[in-house]
This record gives structure tokens, C-alpha cells and sequence, in this order.
């Protein structure tokens, strides 16, 4: 288990909020890192990177989104959206005295970092948008949306490390199954009669099952353009992603031309960030942001 302290805040609206925060290693400071996790996600898919990017310098707080992990739900589903979300971070950053940080934004995280860029742009000092931008492809949206929301009866944890493999494996298909054990382990909650959970809440698929979240729109493409003209911006993308495939990751390094990009080989949506090509793009990335 990675070495981070727990901490919780509440949102504007009253909810309980939480988030991980890892002290930094002992060196110079610098500013911290925020990281944001996918749709169906939490904070805990950052159990290993969060620590080598606080082995740099650098304080990470890792958050659960509203719905998520040991984020409380949210009683009005239609507060599960990239605006309010960036207001939660804002609120967390308030409370923690953080007036500017780093940020890292897996999948919907980065569309939460795009949409706290063109809300508050002064809270950003540079992005690392994982394998999402604000051009994405059907293709990818269609499968999340096949899955997100959809109960599944498990007894045991093997049986929750399958069905996170028949999800993912086409995304990574070099995955042992201890490491599919793992992601099981972060993925779901087990209950005192030993059945097991997804740690979110399934009304964040209205969403997706009603249409609001598209696979473009002017709003996100102005966002993306705001950030990565005005902030340090890097691209990380997956060589097998069919979110980010190469016709969206063109366009995104065509209309930032100083878009920082990465790939990720034979890894879909989205890296873990601790493959050697997105750990190195990382260090050279903090590196070059105070």
C-alpha cells in the first residue's frame, strides 16, 4: 500500500468529499500535482504513479470525483458533469491552500482539467491529459457506454478481476492476472455478506445513455485550445486507444502545435502512467513546470 494520508472536504452543495494526499520527497519544492481519475474510476488507480511523481518533489493529491470511491454520491444525478466536478477541485484546492498546480487527468479527468482551463485557467500550471481531449471517437465512447452503469453479480474476487479483464483486455493484452487482481481490488468494495460492489455510483451512466456527452463539442474544443496555447500541455496517449485514436490525436497536435506527445505501445485506453514511455514523458514533463 502506497503511503498517503486520507483527507475529506466538502463540496459547495454539501457533499462529503475525499481525496489521497502524498507528501513529497525531500528536495527542492515545487508545485503540487492534482491527479483526476475516469469516469468509473477513483483515486486509488493512481496507487503507484502518485508516489514516483511525489519522489520528484512534489505533493499529489489524488481525488475522488463525487460518486466515486469514498466520495459520497450525489443524490441529483445531473450534478455528475465536467463543470461541476471542476468545481469540486477548485473547492478542494481552496480548502488545502493551493493556489496553482500540476495537473494529471485521466480520461474524464482531463475533460475536468479542460473544463476547469476555461473556468479558471489561473488554478492550472500545466496539464498531462491521458489518452482524452476534447475531440474523442465513437468507437471508444460506444463501449464505455456498453458497460458504465451495468450491475454485475460477484461473489469473489476472481470473479471481479474476469470481469474487469473481459472489459479491458482488448486495451491490454499483455495484463497478468495478478494485475488483473489488482484492478479488481481498486475497482470494487465487498460488503459484510462478501458480495462485491463497483465503488460508483451507476446513475454517473445517465450521461451516457441519454447523449449529453458527445464525442466533440465547441465548448471542449475552445477549452483544449485555451489550455494548450496558454499552459504547458502533454499528450499521452495509447497506441491501442480507441478513445484517442490517431485521427483525434492529429487534430489535437494540429490545433495546439505545442502539444507535448507520448505513446504508450501496445496499451489502449487508458495507460496506467507507470509504462516506462509515460513514467519518462512525465519526469521530462514535471521537469519543465515549477
Amino acid at each position: 500500500m502506497s503511503n498517503f494520508t486520507p483527507i475529506t472536504f466538502t463540496s459547495t452543495d454539501g457533499l462529503a468529499l475525499y481525496a489521497r494526499d502524498y507528501a513529497a520527497s525531500a528536495g527542492p519544492a515545487h508545485l503540487p500535482v492534482i491527479c483526476i481519475h475516469g469516469l468509473t474510476r477513483n483515486s486509488s488507480d493512481f496507487d503507484e504513479i502518485a508516489p514516483e511523481i511525489a519522489r520528484l518533489g512534489r505533493r499529489v493529491i489524488a481525488v475522488d470525483v463525487r460518486g466515486r470511491g469514498h466520495s459520497q454520491r450525489d443524490p441529483n444525478p445531473d450534478n455528475y458533469s465536467p463543470l461541476v466536478y471542476a468545481g469540486d477541485v477548485e473547492k478542494l484546492m481552496h480548502d488545502l491552500g493551493i493556489a496553482r498546480a500540476v495537473f494529471v487527468g485521466t480520461s474524464m479527468g482531463g475533460l475536468i482539467t479542460m473544463t476547469l482551463a476555461a473556468k479558471n485557467l489561473d488554478l492550472i500550471a500545466g496539464a498531462i491529459l491521458n489518452d482524452i481531449g476534447p475531440v474523442i471517437s465513437p468507437k471508444g465512447l460506444a463501449r464505455i457506454a456498453g458497460y458504465t452503469g451495468k450491475s454485475a453479480s460477484l461473489t469473489s474476487w476472481e470473479e471481479a478481476a474476469g470481469y474487469i479483464k473481459d472489459i479491458n483486455q482488448c486495451a491490454f493484452p499483455d495484463n497478468s492476472d495478478d494485475e488483473w487482481l489488482k484492478w479488481a481490488r481498486r475497482a470494487f468494495e465487498q460488503d459484510a455478506e462478501g458480495r462485491l460492489a463497483a465503488r460508483y455510483d451507476p446513475n454517473i451512466a445517465i450521461a451516457l445513455q441519454t447523449g449529453k456527452l458527445r464525442p466533440t463539442s465547441l465548448a471542449a474544443r475552445l477549452a483544449f485550445k485555451r489550455l494548450a496555447k496558454k499552459r504547458p500541455t502533454l499528450l499521452i496517449r495509447g497506441t491501442l486507444s480507441d478513445l484517442v485514436e490517431e485521427q483525434q490525436a492529429a487534430w489535437m497536435r494540429k490545433a495546439a502545435p505545442d502539444l507535448r506527445y507520448a505513446e504508450v505501445p501496445n496499451v489502449g485506453h487508458a495507460p496506467m502512467l507507470t509504462e516506462p514511455e509515460a513514467l519518462a514523458a512525465i519526469r521530462s514533463f514535471m521537469a519543465q513546470v515549477a
